[in-house]
């Protein structure tokens, strides 16, 4: 079933519904609980567990298919499509770019902030994160 494990599997007001669908889909997937080849829940479960219509979750869901993360098998249902980590990890950088780290640029040089600043204070938000894994390994934390 869905996860609901961190309370951010929660339906937004002001979204579009199949968007968050698709989203938790592909949060479940970036994160491994939806491995590669795996089965996704049905649209009938997602539209119980969120308490909305079955077209809705089944939009979503197809948006999915019809991006090549997930695939049908006729009479069985949907699964995760080889491949599928990479792309959304490779899309949601991207996205990431675009909207954090362009426009954190653009104040950067109008403040005069150089790389070198601008790098140490990415640095100290990251060391800053609790549990933060990634600075661990690093030793800066």
């Amino acid at each position: 079933m869905p996860d609901d494990h961190d309370g951010a599997a929660v339906i937004e007001e002001g979204r579009p519904i199949f968007l968050q669908i698709a989203e938790l889909i592909e949060n479940d997937i970036i994160d491994g609980n939806l491995p590669e080849e795996s089965q996704v829940p049905s649209t009938t479960e997602f539209a119980a567990f969120y308490r909305i219509n079955p077209a809705t979750a089944a939009k979503g869901v197809n948006r999915l298919v019809d991006d090549g993360i997930l695939y049908k098998r006729r009479g069985v249902g949907m699964f995760v499509a080889a491949g599928s980590r990479a792309t959304l990890t490779s899309q949601r950088k991207e996205e990431f770019f675009k909207e954090y780290v362009k426009p954190m640029t653009v104040e950067a040089h109008k403040l005069d902030i150089s790389p070198e600043q601008l790098t140490a204070m990415v640095s100290r938000g990251l060391a800053e994160l609790p549990d933060n894994p990634a600075m661990e390994r690093s030793g800066s934390a």
